[in-house]
């Protein structure tokens, strides 16, 4: 083990400093009483205790992230996954999908790439936690007092980044409005993140407002919600829905205004179906196939060691991969937070029912690493993950969260996101 297993799977101390997570969450007086709300109201969110990496599994994530970004942008490959994508995925206006999401789990051999997600969750929160974090004892001061690299910047980085898409389909028109968009926002486990990005964009200059993607109206030829003032039309949508293809009949607004060009939402169904659909990340264990479309070695190198093999579940390997489960894990083409995801060695007869029917892929099971903490005096091993947060390949954050059980969650005792400290290169 290098030195952030050891810490990691033997150091319990918790890290986090309440008084400090309020000053970063309560930074607007609009966001008054959010701490307290937190913790109230997700007692889980946030876990006391940070998780260390080594800094070559730091550099191995930050290669992985640049590599997945660089083959999926060739022309071969679009053309492969908008293929079997719906019709919107066609229209290219030009924005690249805020805070691309690549989940990693941490194995001996480096991190495995676990998924792809265009709407991922927990940036602004995480990035208020990662600043909220402070030594436990006097040994400890030298691994975790140093500021990480962007970390006080951040929010600015973050606002480039929207002002980066803005320009990418309108060029120099000026940005007036912008909304968070989700159905029924208030009461998504996430909401008080939304908060945090509408005081982003309000710090800014800009009208901002959390709207149920639900109320958005669509009438000459501008989208419009009721709640923008001074008769402005909606100019950006920052999207959190998880219908990735807008066919819900309740989004038609968004919809049409996303086809016809009239408000820059982001992300959106092109970069779900070029990144975040799974059968994606069958096409990156295909060798000879990325070798054709003029992938190097050195990228393909890369693929090869952080992919897991992964294949479409059909009627055809079905017995075959019944054999095998306990080595796999199941999930739906368009899944997303673990929903409807399956580790092999937990399915029934019944869900695999389901699973066999179409529109699951099965990867090789990668076990997560683990995070020992205190639970109410009792010393815990949690499974851990890892989440780099990422535009346009390059990783801006980077994010752990701990749990009990199948998958993710937060409803774990002593988990929740947490902080990640990248330990100093150790001289040999």
């Amino acid at each position: 083990m290098n030195l952030a297993d050891s810490l990691n799977l033997g150091c319990m101390c918790r890290t986090l400093n309440a008084g400090r997570l309020r000053d970063q969450l309560e930074y607007s007086p609009q966001l008054a009483g959010l701490a307290q709300q937190l913790a109230t109201t997700h007692p889980h969110l946030f876990s006391q205790t940070a998780v260390f990496l080594d800094p070559a599994t730091r550099d191995a994530v930050a290669q992985a992230v640049a590599t997945l970004d660089r083959v999926m942008a060739l022309p071969a490959w679009q053309a492969e996954a908008i293929q079997r994508a719906p019709q919107i995925a066609r229209h290219a206006f030009g924005p690249a999908g805020v805070f691309m999401g690549y989940d990693f789990h941490l194995s001996p051999d480096g991190p495995r790439l676990i998924e792809i997600n265009t709407n991922a969750g927990g940036a602004f929160l995480n990035a208020a936690l990662a600043r909220a974090h402070h030594a436990c004892c006097e040994s400890m001061g030298l691994l975790m007092n140093a500021p990480a690299p962007g970390l006080p910047s951040l929010d600015a980085e973050f606002m480039a980044m929207f002002r980066a898409e803005w320009r990418a389909q309108r060029g120099d028109a000026p940005l007036r409005t912008v909304l968070v968009v989700d159905d029924a926002p208030q009461a998504q486990y996430l909401a008080p993140e939304f908060a945090l990005a509408r005081a982003l964009f309000a710090s800014q200059g800009l009208v901002a407002v959390v709207a149920d993607a639900r109320t958005l109206q669509w009438r000459d030829g501008q989208l419009w919600h009721p709640a923008v003032p001074g008769g402005l039309a909606v100019d950006m949508v920052y999207n959190r829905l998880t219908d990735f293809d807008l066919s819900d009949p309740a989004h038609a607004a968004l919809r049409q205004a996303y086809v016809a060009g009239a408000a820059v939402v982001t992300p959106h169904p092109r970069v779900h179906a070029l990144q975040a659909d799974k059968r994606n990340l069958i096409t990156l264990g295909n060798d000879a196939l990325l070798a054709a479309w003029g992938v190097d070695e050195v990228d393909r190198a890369t693929l090869r060691a952080v992919v897991p093999a992964t294949q479409a579940v059909t009627p055809a390997n079905a017995d075959a991969l019944w054999a095998q489960r306990k080595q796999l894990f199941f999930k739906p083409v368009a899944g997303y937070g673990a929903k409807a995801a399956w580790r092999g060695d937990k399915i029934t007869r019944k869900v695999w029912a389901e699973v066999i029917a179409g529109g699951f892929v099965a990867q090789a099971l990668v076990a997560p690493s683990e995070r020992l903490v205190d639970v109410d005096g009792t010393p815990t091993r949690l499974k851990l993950d890892l989440r780099a947060y990422a535009y346009r390949g390059r990783v801006q954050l980077l994010a752990a969260r701990t749990w009990a059980g199948q998958t993710t969650n937060f409803r774990t005792a002593g988990g929740g996101f947490s902080p990640v400290v990248v330990l100093p290169s150790l001289p040999l």
